[in-house]
């Protein structure tokens, strides 16, 4: 991912050089939009309200964490939410209703980690519609929360959330494969809501936006927590298997570690391999991780589990969205 950085977060030959490609790639997002638009192509609308939470680059944004609190937010509202998702890295077969014992390996380590945080129901598969009439016979939920698929125009949906990461914006401003852009940064403005990711030194929740905060760090074999000042000052392994590793390791500094940077591609599977360090030191990694070392993890294996923060402005609006679709079904 570093390497993949280097060129879509910078003005370079190669992302030039790609801008043909990135060109055709615009044009047949912009004729994938029109046929939907015109019906050419068919999309589907379901009896319940359907939120996208997603993002329009490649890459961590924080959608994960955003996506357990409006989980939260909307239980906190009388709601009964149930969320879709592709389950990427998941080893199952059409549409899958995640159970209390499935694992990190058979339904992907996003979807265990959103479900043993919110307890909703859920459904991963890659095709939405169905994973979502999937998740409506076999739970009573009354709205539905889509872990990412803002690209996915075949599922209708009645509000869009769009999040930015504040801090790298939208790289080169490209689209792939010279940049990290999924849609030109036009489609912004066709999203209900754009939430602003701003990274915990700067964050200010006034607005349409949220931050992370770090909790208390938790043991994979004991459970037992810590606060982060027990670890102040120590030299740690830091691990990261997620979309923006550096986000996790600067967040760890400063809290006043010492940390030795361990980065993974997103959705990286774990063995006991990738933890050989010849020392003792103390291994923390992020919750997302977490869930796909529970098999070999050892007494100084720990996760830092983190909550979005959301602000007031940001919770109102999405309501207020909500309130005037919920109970507008046929």
């Amino acid at each position: 991912m570093k390497r993949i950085d280097a060129y879509w977060y910078s003005q370079n030959p190669i992302a030039w050089l790609l801008l043909p490609v990135a060109s055709l790639y615009c044009l047949l997002i912009l004729i994938r939009q029109i046929f939907y638009r015109t019906g050419i192509f068919k999309s589907f609308r379901l009896s319940v309200p359907v939120i996208i939470v997603g993002n329009i680059t490649v890459g961590g944004t924080g959608k994960t964490p955003l996506l357990i609190a409006l989980c939260e937010l909307l239980k906190s509202q009388g709601y009964k939410p149930g969320v879709i998702s592709r389950g990427y890295g998941g080893d199952f077969e059409g549409e899958y209703l995640i159970r209390e014992t499935d694992r990190a390996d058979v339904i992907g380590d996003e979807p265990c980690l959103i479900y043993a945080r919110t307890n909703c129901p859920m459904v991963v598969g890659r095709n939405r519609v169905a994973a979502a009439e999937l998740l409506l016979t076999s739970s009573d939920c009354d709205v539905i929360l889509s872990d990412d698929g803002l690209q996915h125009y075949r599922l209708q949906r009645d509000i869009e959330i769009a999040i930015v990461d504040k801090g790298r914006q939208f790289g080169n401003g490209f689209c792939l494969p010279s940049g990290p852009l999924r849609e030109p940064v036009a489609r912004l403005s066709q999203v209900d809501i754009v939430v602003d990711h701003f990274s915990a030194k700067s964050a200010d929740i006034r607005d349409d936006n949220f931050s992370l905060k770090f909790s208390d760090v938790v043991n994979l074999n004991t459970n037992e927590s810590k606060q982060f000042d027990s670890f102040k000052g120590k030299q740690v392994h830091a691990v990261a298997g997620i979309g923006h590793p550096k986000r996790f390791f600067d967040q760890l500094r400063r809290t006043g570690l010492e940390v030795i940077e361990h980065e993974q591609p997103d959705h990286h599977k774990y063995s006991v391999d990738d933890f050989c360090f010849n020392d003792s030191l103390d291994i923390l990694m992020t919750e997302k991780d977490a869930v796909k070392c529970q098999n070999f993890s050892a007494d100084n294996f720990w996760y830092v589990p983190v909550s979005a923060e959301l602000s007031n402005s940001f919770c109102q609006k999405l309501l207020s969205k909500l309130r005037q679709h919920s109970g507008s079904k046929a």
